[in-house]
């Protein structure tokens, strides 16, 4: 048997077929679902979904997204259950410089500061107004605000 190892692009082209999901700039296995803002120099890792279809999600300039996190203005919990008759859609906004850890999530009306971190595995939800240089962290999540700000 022959083993082939298949390109960046290939994998991209297959992944296109197989989810409709469109080709992205940062990796073959990220779904961008909508028209998110995404910044210059933002480095977004596998298996990572941004859910921002009819919603406004922003991601700042310089950000580090690791793999396998979700970022999702959508939120069908109450259309779901019938207590309501339409999807609630958050805006989500990430400063510049923000770092976003392995398996967190970020789902609501969310705003988090330039120099930022989201320490992987952090569930991020609800309604956040997270200052810069903080440290969010745990599920739920702990906001340990200017944790990360230089002492002058």
């Amino acid at each position: 048997m022959v083993s082939k190892s298949l390109s960046k692009a290939e994998i991209q082209k297959c992944f296109t077929k197989l989810t409709d999901i469109p080709k992205n700039r940062f990796h073959p296995l990220v779904w961008i679902v909508g028209n998110p803002n995404i910044g210059k120099g933002v480095i977004i890792g596998g298996f990572t979904e941004i859910q921002a279809k009819d919603a406004e999600v922003s991601i700042g300039n310089y950000c580090d997204i690791a793999s396998f996190v979700a970022i999702n203005a959508a939120d069908s919990h109450k259309k779901c259950i019938g207590i309501s008759k339409k999807i609630t859609r958050g805006k989500i906004t990430l400063g510049n410089c923000v770092f976003v850890g392995s398996h967190s999530v970020i789902s609501g009306k969310i705003k988090v500061g330039h120099h930022s971190v989201i320490a992987a595995g952090t569930i991020l939800v609800g309604n956040f107004n997270i200052p810069p240089y903080s440290l969010i962290a745990g599920n739920p999540a702990r906001v340990k605000e200017e944790y990360f700000k230089r002492k002058k």
